[in-house]
């Protein structure tokens, strides 16, 4: 790109007649392009009359109901044209507009449990900003374990697990990561029901060595030191957990927010009211930077408000 002296910055006309004739030029119209511009025709003319004045050219043919360009406006109109296309790309770029791609990291159970049944309300309220789908450098909604690096990634936002204290993050609560035994009913009935949270030690347990459930029982007033040589797989997401438990292979720990549904239809049952809190929650973050951009704005301003609702 050429560098602009002062003294070329200085030469050129002023803005409003370039943007004036730009859209003359477009429309081959002073009525349209005065209507565009929320101008006056006189005030449309007295531009182009400006502009041709610096060019030193006219810039139009004036015929009976028509306009057309002249050489000189055939030579001026392209470049204008291309210079604002460039301007708006670079505006839209440096205020990270919100029309567009927003791309947004989340941990597997919140994105299927929770986001997924609600993202369809954000899509509607920005019809022009897309999320989900993509991988790579582009817009998208991508599950990841491990923490995002805003700085090395190409990523707006991202909805992790943790205890809220990110440096250099700005972090909005969405929901308590708390936890509680969960089953379905068949598998309660295999036993005859669970009346008391020692029961739960005579069924299968999925992911024994989760620290969760030595804190639940041991807040229940329950020995389980025999828990971590039971054997058992870590499914490493909640979201597997729960659809083993639905199938009755055993009981799972889970997060009460995240399984509305499954507990509403019978899939689940939540056997005792008491719940596990280590303090932990999921977050909105993202840098603080970043806090103006409006595409996140917009997504921070909807989700919030879905959590609250």
């Amino acid at each position: 790109m050429p560098d602009l002296s002062s003294r070329q910055v200085a030469q050129l006309p002023p803005l409003q007649a370039i943007r004036v004739f730009e859209a003359v030029a477009r429309h081959l119209s002073f009525t349209k392009a005065a209507e565009e511009l929320a101008m006056t025709q006189a005030a449309v003319s007295y531009q182009i009359k400006v502009l041709e004045e610096r060019v030193g050219a006219p810039l139009f043919l004036r015929r009976p109901r028509q306009i057309e360009l002249t050489e000189a406006g055939q030579r001026l109109a392209p470049a204008v044209s291309e210079a604002f296309a460039i301007l708006g790309q670079a505006y839209a770029a440096a205020r990270g507009g919100a029309d567009g791609l927003l791309c947004v990291t989340t941990v597997l159970t919140f994105a299927s449990n929770w986001l997924a049944h609600h993202l369809g309300s954000f899509q509607i309220a920005h019809p022009a900003l897309a999320v989900g789908g993509g991988g790579g450098g582009g817009g998208g909604l991508h599950t990841a374990r491990r923490l995002t690096d805003f700085a090395r990634e190409d990523v707006d936002l991202a909805i992790r697990s943790g205890g809220g204290k990110w440096p250099g993050l700005e972090a909005y609560k969405l929901l308590d990561a708390d936890f509680t035994p969960m089953l379905s009913p068949k598998l309660a009935a295999s036993i005859g029901g669970v009346k008391e949270p020692a029961d739960l030690l005579k069924l299968p347990i999925l992911d024994p060595g989760d620290i969760w459930w030595t804190q639940w029982f041991e807040a229940a007033g329950v020995q389980s030191h025999d828990l971590a040589k039971r054997p058992g797989s870590s499914m490493g997401a909640q979201a597997y957990e729960a659809n083993a438990a639905i199938a009755g292979h055993g009981v799972a720990i889970l997060t009460r927010a995240l399984f509305k549904a499954e507990l509403a239809d019978g899939r689940l049952i939540q056997p005792f009211d008491l719940v596990g809190d280590d303090g932990h929650a999921y977050w909105l973050v993202y840098p603080e930077a970043r806090r103006n951009v409006p595409k996140i704005r917009a997504f921070r301003d909807w989700i919030l408000a879905e959590i609250a609702c």
